[in-house]
């Protein structure tokens, strides 16, 4: 059974790469910047007092990524928190491949423009390795999410992981893509 090929990959692959080629002056198609995958994290800081709280993030963060998230655990315990190593504290899902390209087309033509007094990304949020994370305070943003039943807002991380190992590669390779980076910062 084939699948249809993500509209964001299909413009990467036929519009992008071009000009990337021609913006960075690469000749090699393999050695321009590329989407390795994409990281979605969501940090339950009240599952210490609260457990179950864990099941309702697991269930809204499968929704937003079309991949079933896990539940991570506490590496060290810090006793101010009261946390214990091994205890449950997180939710994360790692999307790959059709999956990754579907999840950002959604979070740049959908998701982001839905926040409230949007004026786009900070273009200061690389890693110096030509990552990109961007935090989202209120996951409603979502289309996936259903306000009634759920509780309250919660906020994500979303890490976008590159091959292009710098990070002014990486930003050309997300204007490319359509990130809506702010222009001016700080205001």
């Amino acid at each position: 059974m084939a699948t249809a090929v993500p509209r964001l990959k299909e413009q990467y692959e036929r519009q992008i790469v071009p000009e990337l080629k021609k913006e960075l002056g690469v000749d090699n198609v393999m050695a321009l910047p590329r989407l390795d995958k994409i990281i979605l994290n969501m940090g339950m800081g009240e599952a210490v007092a609260n457990p179950k709280i864990l099941e309702a993030a697991v269930e809204e963060l499968s929704a937003i990524a079309g991949q079933r998230a896990v539940v991570t655990k506490a590496k060290k315990s810090i006793a101010t928190y009261k946390l214990r190593a091994g205890m449950p504290i997180g939710v994360r899902v790692t999307l790959r491949g059709r999956r990754m390209y579907e999840f950002l087309d959604r979070l740049i033509n959908i998701a982001l423009p839905r926040v409230r007094d949007f004026r786009g990304v900070s273009p200061k949020a690389f890693d110096g390795r030509g990552n990109y994370t961007l935090g989202v305070r209120d996951h409603f943003i979502f289309p996936e999410i259903d306000y009634s039943r759920t509780d309250k807002s919660k906020g994500l991380n979303v890490t976008i992981v590159t091959s292009a190992g710098r990070d002014d590669r990486s930003l050309a390779l997300l204007k490319r893509l359509g990130m809506p980076f702010a222009t001016r910062i700080g205001t």
